[in-house]
């Protein structure tokens, strides 16, 4: 804990934290929000997918709470328990969201295909970043080598930040191909809409919080990297 962390990490770490708390109150909110038609998550979705043509994308159930995801390497879409049979508008949203990834993907999206180009490296990224750089501070007094270690591992955590940023425009379009497939088909109407829209407004506000976390470490490393070289 030193200044650059209250300064720059720390507001990002409570942003994060709101962000997580409002997700998921407003899906708790949401969830008890019926629809008319009666269709649960998992049917929507599928309603959705056949749609668009992707009828070999399956539909599965998993545990856990808002563990909701698209798996392109199985093509299979996964949804938790409060989702896959909930007739809510929250999970009708979140179940039609996971279907604009499998768009994504079906139409070769751009950012979706960056994504996935660097998932190899944001994960060696991820791992040695962080002991590159405390090698490098810990042994910066005995020569520039050790300096441009602890640079190297501000490189790779560069990475992650770059993995950050291409997930926002993904997550944004997938909601936006999602609510466009709602409204079109009419699978809700009115404040159900409105319901789906706030729910993922609420969950697309936390990967704006993941960006803002990682950036700020970023920042914060460059600048103790930097001063040990000033050291």
């Amino acid at each position: 804990m030193d200044l650059t962390y209250i300064i720059l990490v720390l507001p990002a770490v409570i942003f994060s934290l709101w962000a997580s708390a409002r997700v998921n109150n407003t899906f708790n909110k949401y969830s008890k929000q019926y629809t008319r038609r009666g269709l649960t998550g998992a049917q929507a979705a599928r309603f959705v997918l056949d749609r668009n043509g992707l009828t070999n994308v399956r539909i599965e159930p998993i545990s856990g709470n808002l563990t909701d995801h698209y798996d392109p390497s199985a093509n299979v879409i996964r949804l938790s328990e409060s989702v896959y049979g909930n007739t809510s508008t929250a999970a009708i949203g979140v179940a039609c969201h996971e279907t604009g990834h499998a768009i994504q993907h079906a139409v070769g999206y751009t950012p979706v295909k960056i994504r996935t180009a660097i998932v190899p490296v944001t994960n060696i990224g991820s791992k040695l970043s962080i002991p590159l750089i405390l090698v490098g501070l810990l042994l910066s007094s005995m020569g520039d080598v050790f300096v441009n270690i602890a640079y190297l591992g501000c490189a790779l955590f560069g990475i992650c930040v770059v993995f950050q940023l291409v997930t926002l425009p993904t997550e944004f379009n997938a909601s936006s191909r999602a609510l466009k497939c709602i409204e079109a088909d009419n699978i809700l109407v009115g404040e159900e809409l409105q319901g789906a829209k706030k729910t993922l407004s609420a969950a697309a506000m936390t990967y704006v919080a993941a960006l803002a976390v990682t950036l700020m470490q970023f920042l914060r490393l460059l600048l103790l990297v930097s001063g040990s070289r000033r050291d």
